[in-house]
């Protein structure tokens, strides 16, 4: 198993080694704070500072990326700007329309549980924060594997259900249950929250996942990591209940056999 080793903060150029520092962090959640008023500076923020991540694991030059379930493109986008050939997989065609209401040429409708791919048609299969939209993640996370070439990469990442921001728009009160949660939501806005508990969004954990990762022998763990944290948050995965709640967002980084 190897480790991040290369890593940077948000907006620093390719060249610039990728540090999982506490700025970092602190950088993206002030960022995030500004995810319903400005969209374009967090997700675009998450972006860079993702491509800067996953370079530290692999080559992107010419490399053949799916973004599954990446709608309006903002991680396509840096992924193209690294120099790698990126498609986007999305069953939602809002989603790809987000930015300027048009479905992006890269684009291609379909479901992240039967990705319209070839098997093994490429180099890196990657998600981020689409597994917990999604009612069977093992099944996603099996598609992504199924899509990449051999010696190639899968990097998911994903929200844990008991994180701080596990029920997204409706939280905190997921902690009282998601259904009571998005009701609530629904109560006080006059609509149902986007991201609807039971619908298109699950309570997905840690455990969840890491158990399926013990059970595949076609692929070699790389990393497991919390996305977001400093470095030396990294053995918080392995300690069970504690992981759900502080691990907040968990990468799953795997090289196909």
């Amino acid at each position: 198993m190897s480790n991040t080793g290369l890593t940077g903060a948000p907006g620093h150029s390719p060249a610039t080694p990728f540090r999982a520092t506490l700025g970092r962090s602190v950088a993206l959640f002030s960022a995030f704070r500004k995810e319903q008023t400005d969209p374009d500076h967090f997700y675009g923020t998450l972006a860079r500072d993702t491509v800067a991540q996953l370079r530290s694991y692999t080559p992107l030059d010419g490399a053949v990326v799916v973004d599954i379930g990446g709608g309006p493109g903002y991680f396509s986008d840096e992924l193209r700007a690294a120099g790698a050939h990126c498609v986007c997989v999305d069953a939602d065609v809002d989603e790809l329309r987000l930015r300027d209401g048009h479905i992006p040429d890269t684009a291609v409708l379909g479901s992240a549980l039967d990705m319209p791919m070839r098997t093994g048609s490429v180099d890196i299969c990657f998600s981020s924060n689409v597994l917990e939209h999604v009612p069977q993640p093992e099944r996603m996370a099996e598609e992504m594997v199924r899509v990449t070439r051999p010696g190639g990469l899968v990097y998911l990442s994903y929200t844990l259900w008991l994180s701080p921001w596990g029920g997204h728009e409706t939280s905190p009160w997921h902690y009282l249950g998601g259904r009571y949660a998005a009701e609530r939501f629904t109560r006080k806005h006059g609509r149902r929250p986007k991201n609807d508990f039971g619908s298109t969004m699950f309570a997905a954990s840690a455990a969840q996942m890491l158990t399926w990762v013990k059970t595949r022998t076609d692929v070699d763990v790389v990393d497991i990591l919390p996305r977001y944290l400093p470095t030396w948050m990294k053995p918080i995965v392995h300690i069970p209940g504690l992981r759900e709640i502080v691990t907040w967002n968990l990468l799953l980084v795997l090289r196909k056999r």
